[in-house]
């Protein structure tokens, strides 16, 4: 079937009444297409060069079946047919004429008025209607989307053809241009052709046309079944055959492949170390000798991609200035005195000695007391690169050291990755959660850093992947941690340890007003004039919505703060809100923080301790209480193994002084003691309890109450002495936010107490004691007791307890 092309100009022209006819075998004609064909018969040719001389008009008659004969007879046509007009006519071999007609408008025929020597035929021309219409609209929607498909789905059919349909806005013209340009039967074509009412030829090219799409969205499914069901082998086969050819043909060898050569060059550039040097070349010849589809060629790419892409050698210039490298800290950071200190030695060791290999520091304390982000300030201080590596949860060794190779998938260690992404040899590399590693059948990964925190072992730390020496000693690993007695002690001793313990109410405040109030505005869209804090409102939301050592909780409820303001102000409700004690709670509510140890110290049995957490020191309420009974013993409050031997230690002490402490003789065995921690939902252990247990014991037993305000902590021996513990400057910080006044701890940590803000120094006193009695002495009243007292004495002949002088502070 010939192809027909939509004509770039419409031709017009009104039909004569009388035309010659000219037959069309498996072809038809429509209005307004352009169609080249081929004539042959001598008939049609004579009939063409009569025409040409004339007004070049001719009637085209598609034929009903083709019987072969060398004459076309009036039965063997159609009765409706195409006129159109000879734009080209070129004369060829084999006495053939080519020519390029444009249908003008259909008709039907009337009556054959000759038929030699070629057919001559009356005929009446069938106006194209010009009927709109929402329907009709719809219809000639609906084919366009089907023709959209067609021409998607049809690589014979070009773009062009689509594009032209689209600038169609007639419906008659839309439907015989898709009925022409489909692949379809010509009785078919013959039928849209004798249809002229619009609407039925646009419904009966619709359901041409959705037939079509449908066949050929079965020959793609079809195609694309078989396209599947060819084996990858095989087209990897006819492939590889086809490069192997190629290859030949151009004398190439696999050895000098483009991808080959182009790994020598990068080898080649990058200053890589002499081992590295030598295995990647070695890799590389392994590379040559194999063939793509090979498994392993994949394997040795992604090496050598990996050894051309870490930083062997490059390394960015420190840029040391002490007292530049002091405003960022205190710009960055307030308070940390001890880690800021700590942090400009390391710089000017680094400035006088640039190949010094310093110790790994450690930053210990809280969450929220700013240990990651003291590291970002060193790289800033540097001028290096700042890498983190978050190693909570951490359990497999491979994550530090690598997969070996040999492993499907094998990757470089973590370690080797942030190396990468820095770009350098020489990052500040943030080791964060050092004291979450974790261990299982998979190996130790706190024994794979021992190499990596070790100053004299890392300068040759071994990946496994890369399995070549790679320098680390020019790193500097800077880990973090809340507790450290979790961390392994061989790992422990590889790193110093600088303490960050918290910030005291002060500190917290002028932190508010420098960087989280500040910060807060700027992510909220707030001005500074659009919203203000009192200092009585920072101080209010730090007492009494969050209590902790750190500052993430303050900053919250500080985002809070700014989230109500900006709503209001959104909302046009106000212009300007001052943040003061008294509108805080329409903000966050009522306060979140109770504190309970005023309101139950006024009973004789209640005592405050002081405890450490990981999240900072903490205060503990102790509850005991006597019942009748034969001298049972409850704790309850989830106390772990540690809180319940310092009960039991507290109560030898107690019954095998009872005389000496004023208990009677048989307290213990006429009564069940009950001793309760609150907050049963959270477990309690430690050795630091030991002194609270003793002071409320006795305070019940004696029924004497323990003076208002006061905190102790201390463990205790059965001999009645005051034992150290650790945690002293987080539980002096958790007793100062909690309202205490009075302090005692065990005089071996009165050393402890020197980092402790001198202000709480001034706002607490400090009893130093390292025997129970003087704890007693101090923590129980002692009023209505002298008479008493004396009688005791007397009787038991015992020396009598006197309230010891108080340690200076």
């Amino acid at each position: 079937m010939q192809e027909q092309q939509p004509s770039l100009e419409l031709s017009q022209e009104k039909l004569p009444e009388v035309l010659p006819i000219l037959p069309l075998h498996d072809v038809v004609l429509f209005p307004k297409m352009v169609l080249p064909l081929i004539v042959r018969q001598e008939q049609s040719i004579r009939l063409i060069d009569e025409v040409m001389g004339k007004d070049r008009m001719v009637g085209f008659v598609a034929v009903k079946k083709n019987k072969g004969n060398t004459f076309t007879t009036p039965e063997e046509l159609y009765e409706t047919g195409c006129g159109a007009i000879i734009l080209k006519m070129a004369k060829g071999e084999d006495n053939k004429t080519q020519l390029l007609v444009q249908g003008i408008s259909r008709f039907t025929i009337n009556k054959y008025q000759s038929e030699n020597p070629y057919l001559i035929a009356g005929i009446k021309q069938i106006e194209e209607p010009e009927t709109k219409s929402k329907e009709i609209d719809a219809l000639m929607s609906n084919l366009m989307d089907l023709y959209i498909q067609i021409v998607e789905l049809s690589p014979g059919l070009p773009q062009e053809m689509l594009q032209m349909a689209k600038t169609i806005d007639e419906p008659g013209i839309l439907a015989d241009m898709v009925t022409s340009t489909i692949n379809t039967t010509h009785e078919e074509k013959q039928k849209i052709l004798e249809i002229t009412d619009l609407k039925k030829r646009l419904r009966e090219v619709t359901k041409i046309v959705n037939y079509q799409l449908e066949i050929l969205k079965i020959g793609s499914k079809i195609q694309t079944q078989v396209k599947e069901d060819m084996g990858q082998k095989q087209k990897e086969f006819y492939l590889r055959q086809q490069l192997k050819a190629i290859r030949d043909e151009l004398g190439e060898s696999d050895e000098s492949s483009v991808e080959v050569d182009d790994y020598r060059a990068k080898i080649a550039e990058k200053d890589l170390p002499d081992e590295a040097r030598k295995e990647a070349e070695r890799e590389l010849k392994r590379l040559a000798r194999m063939h793509p589809s090979s498994a392993e060629y994949n394997v040795v790419t992604t090496y050598l991609d990996w050894m051309i892409s870490l930083p062997w050698n490059h390394s960015t210039e420190d840029v040391i200035d002490i007292k530049k490298a002091r405003k960022i800290l205190d710009d960055d950071h307030y308070g940390l005195e001890k880690a800021k200190k700590r942090i400009l030695e390391y710089l000017a060791v680094r400035k006088l000695k640039p190949d010094s290999k310093g110790p790994i520091i450690c930053f210990a304390g809280p969450p929220g007391t700013g240990k990651t982000s003291l590291g970002r300030s060193i790289a800033k201080a540097l001028g290096r690169e700042f890498v983190r590596m978050a190693l909570g949860g951490v359990r497999d060794e491979a994550e530090i050291r690598g997969h070996r190779r040999t492993y499907v998938g094998a990757l470089p260690g973590r370690i080797v990755q942030a190396l990468r992404r820095a770009g350098t040899d020489n990052p500040v590399f943030i080791l964060d959660e050092i004291d979450k590693l974790g261990n299982d059948f998979r190996g130790d990964p706190s024994s794979a850093l021992l190499e990596v925190l070790d100053p004299e072992q890392n300068h040759s730390f071994v990946d496994h992947y890369l399995d070549v020496p790679f320098d680390l000693s020019k790193v500097m690993f800077i880990t973090t941690a809340n507790v450290i007695h979790t961390i392994p002690p061989a790992l422990r001793d590889r790193m110093e340890v600088i303490d960050l313990s918290g910030y005291t109410l002060d500190e917290k405040i002028k932190i508010s007003n420098k960087y989280l109030i500040p910060r807060q505005r700027k992510a909220h869209g707030i001005t500074s004039s659009q919203i203000t804090f009192t200092t009585g409102a920072v101080r209010h939301i730090i007492e009494d919505y969050t209590r902790e050592a750190g500052l993430r909780n303050l900053e919250r409820e500080i985002a809070s703060l700014c989230r109500g303001v900006a709503s209001r102000i959104a909302e046009g409700e106000a212009e300007t809100v001052a943040i003061n004690v008294m509108n805080i709670p329409r903000y966050l509510g009522p306060k979140k923080i109770h504190s309970e140890v005023n309101t139950n110290i006024k009973v004789p049995g209640v005592a405050v301790g002081l405890a450490w957490t990981p999240a900072g020191g903490d205060v503990l309420v102790v509850e005991t209480k006597a019942m009748k009974g034969k001298g049972r013993l409850t704790l309850t409050g989830q106390l772990g193994d540690v809180m319940k031997e310092s009960v039991s230690a507290a109560m030898s002490f107690i019954k095998s002084d009872a005389v000496q402490l004023h208990i009677p003789e048989d307290f213990f065995e006429k009564n069940d003691l009950h001793i309760h921690v609150p907050a049963g939902a959270i477990p309690k252990d430690g050795p630091s309890a030991g002194v609270t247990m003793l002071t409320a014991i006795t305070s019940l037993a004696t029924q004497r109450k323990i003076i208002p305000n006061l905190a102790m902590t201390g463990e205790i021996t059965l001999r009645g002495e005051v034992l150290p513990v650790g945690g002293i400057k987080e539980k002096v910080l958790a007793a100062h936010r909690a309202g205490m006044k009075t302090l005692i701890l065990p005089k071996w940590n009165e050393k402890d107490t020197e980092e402790i803000p001198k202000k709480i120094k001034k706002e607490i006193q400090f009893h130093f004691v390292d025997k129970m009695v003087d704890v007693l002495n101090i923590a129980l009243e002692q009023e209505a007791t002298e008479k008493k007292n004396k009688v005791k004495e007397k009787k038991a002949g015992t020396r009598r307890i006197t309230k010891s002088k108080p340690a200076e502070n």
